[in-house]
């Protein structure tokens, strides 16, 4: 199933890409999955979701640690989640602002039942990052982060497949930075207005 972006025009699904046994879950290895279908978009069982993961309409995010229009916008997506209560929310890590940002998305889902603290620590920070930035940010939210950094690199293999998957969708999707938006199966580049992202969500739930 292809994406409409918010004009309704199909997304040109150009050359998909088959990922590498490294970059799959083994349930989604075995099934060969594709990694630009609805199911592997939308329900990724690695990816994490915020708001209420068995709501009705899906809100993909991709986003960076670095973006400040990402960060800027989060507050009011995260506060019209909680107030909606059937919105699955999914943050796809789509780090692309070099290295500061790839270490800030390997800690965060090195975290485990953490990730949505140490998430919402990083958004909160107002600048770009360093390394030395994210550490503080997140040993201030009550995280060790060499602890963190030992948790990555055992489960290396599933993380940086979760940031390759996330990678491949953006880039099949044609999209030129973060934030990124797909709400039910509507895609929709750069920022969202708070009223049109609540009107895509009316309209996701009517089908």
């Amino acid at each position: 199933m292809s994406f409409p972006t918010a004009n309704r025009r199909d997304v040109i699904r150009l050359g998909l890409l088959s990922l590498s046994a490294a970059a799959l879950s083994p349930a989604m290895a075995s099934a060969a999955v594709d990694p630009m279908s609805k199911e592997a978009v939308l329900f990724d069982p690695e990816v994490p979701v915020l708001g209420n993961p068995k709501g009705d309409v899906t809100l993909v995010e991709f986003f960076d640690y670095q973006c400040p229009y990402c960060k800027s916008a989060h507050p009011g997506i995260a506060r019209l989640v909680a107030r909606d209560g059937k919105i699955r929310h999914v943050m796809k890590d789509w780090p692309i602002f070099g290295a500061p940002s790839e270490y800030a998305s390997r800690l965060t889902l090195a975290a485990g039942r953490g990730h949505a603290k140490a998430q919402a620590a990083l958004m909160a920070t107002k600048a770009r990052l360093t390394i030395e930035d994210v550490d503080t940010a997140l040993a201030n939210a009550g995280f060790d982060p060499r602890k963190l950094k030992t948790a990555y690199e055992a489960d290396r293999k599933r993380i940086d497949g979760i940031l390759q998957r996330n990678g491949v969708q953006a880039e099949n999707f044609g999209l030129m930075g973060t934030p990124a938006y797909i709400v039910g199966t509507v895609l929709f580049p750069g920022v969202m207005e708070t009223a049109v992202l609540e009107a895509a969500i009316v309209q996701a739930r009517k089908g």
